[in-house]
């Protein structure tokens, strides 16, 4: 019988390592956002400018990292990257806890915290495969994601609290404390280097994108995230703290995010035992529900309600999440992974930092409302289209990987 995952070491490290550096993120999440509008002269546009400074990194190297994380060890990227982030995050709480945060410093600090993500990612997911054997791959992501979720909600739910009672500074210190931690952790994971490569960088791009771009089910599904993510930053990271700033500000958002969050967990723990049968098709129908707690904020519904929404939200994003990771590390070959997920998260992130950019100044002339309502538009269009691909809804799970662990349920 296979050793419970929760007793192997380097899984447990790693797990730590995530749970850490998400619930400093939890405050980040809430404390940038309303740092810079407690600034002198804030505004949606100077708020939607500091957050599209952070995304455009993630936008603009993670092709880079990609070719990184396959050249070395993925473990010491991912450490490197944590102590980038927290040098980061630490300077932009200085910032705000002096009182002196010219807006320049914001945006260069915002664009070093995205670059240490566009390291982490590809190298966080070509790791799990290293580690984890292939027919316990869905049930590690789904217990990675419960883990960083649980940890995320956590971080949410006292986020609130703090920027209320000592401000964002304090808030944006957390997280860094969080990274130096998480980069400690992640020091002691022993994995094996890269073999050394040759090839040029170019070649190695050139290959990777071969790799994504012979398989239908993984470009279409990228090219509906693109549409969903700019959305979903939009929503998250402008109008929606717009929407409640002078109806509970940070608190009251702290409890819409709170509940996605809670959703979350609740959506990771579900995927990590449910075995489908055709996880993409699965995974682009779990994209629907994005689209309405949009629709609520736009059209002032109670707290309640669109915390209920968010919640639902955040089940099904962790449904799409734990099954896309785990049939990306299921039917791409390792050597390539890293590379492979970089050009997913570029072109999911392709329109990340236009949606932050424009969402502030396009709610400014038509509306908050009106710009939430087209959000919810887009989800379900780009959607919609994406289930019309004949990969997306017949890509099947290996026979060989539904029968290695005993099935909880099925679905079709």
């Amino acid at each position: 019988m296979a050793t419970p995952l929760w007793r192997d070491r380097r899984f447990v490290l790693l797990l730590g390592a995530r749970v850490v550096s998400v619930l400093g993120n939890g405050f980040a999440r809430v404390a940038l956002g309303f740092a810079v509008l407690a600034l002198p002269g804030a505004s949606a546009g100077r708020l939607s400018l500091v957050l599209a400074c952070q995304a455009l990194p993630q936008l603009a190297l993670i092709l880079v990292g990609g070719v990184i994380a396959d050249r070395m060890s993925r473990s010491r990227l991912m450490m490197l990257a944590d102590v980038l982030g927290a040098g980061a995050y630490a300077a932009l709480a200085a910032l705000v806890l002096t009182g002196h945060a010219p807006l320049p410093a914001m945006c260069l600090l915002a664009v070093a915290a995205g670059t240490a993500n566009s390291l982490f990612a590809p190298a966080m997911e070509g790791l799990v495969p290293l580690i984890v054997p292939a027919g316990r791959l869905q049930r590690a992501n789904g217990l990675l994601r419960v883990g960083t979720n649980t940890s995320l909600l956590l971080g949410l739910g006292l986020s609130g609290v703090t920027v209320a009672l000592v401000g964002a500074g304090w808030a944006l210190a957390l997280n860094a404390a969080s990274f130096v931690v998480s980069a400690g952790l992640t020091g002691l994971l022993k994995v094996a280097g890269r073999p050394r490569v040759r090839a040029s960088g170019w070649t190695e791009l050139r290959e990777g994108w071969r790799e994504f771009a012979s398989r239908q089910w993984l470009w279409v599904v990228v090219a509906q995230y693109a549409v969903v993510i700019a959305a979903l930053n939009a929503e998250v990271g402008v109008l929606g703290p717009l929407t409640v700033e002078h109806q509970g500000g940070a608190r009251s958002w702290s409890v819409i995010v709170g509940a996605q969050a809670l959703g979350t967990i609740a959506g990771a723990g579900l995927a990590a035992r449910v075995r489908v049968q055709r996880p993409i098709f699965i995974a682009a129908l779990s994209t629907f529900p994005a689209a309405v707690p949009m629709l609520l904020l736009s059209l002032a519904a109670p707290l309640w309600l669109t915390a209920a929404a968010m919640f639902g939200a955040g089940v099904a994003n962790d449904v799409f999440g734990v099954l896309w990771s785990t049939t990306l590390q299921r039917e791409i070959p390792e050597h390539v992974l890293s590379r492979v997920t970089s050009y997913d998260w570029f072109g999911s992130l392709a329109l990340a930092p236009l949606g932050l950019l424009i969402a502030g100044p396009i709610a400014s002339s038509a509306g908050t409302s009106w710009t939430l309502a087209g959000c919810a538009t887009l989800v379900v269009l780009a959607t919609s289209a994406a289930l019309l691909a004949p990969q997306v809804r017949g890509l099947r799970t290996p026979a060989e990987v539904r029968v290695a662990e005993p099935e909880v349920s099925r679905t079709r």
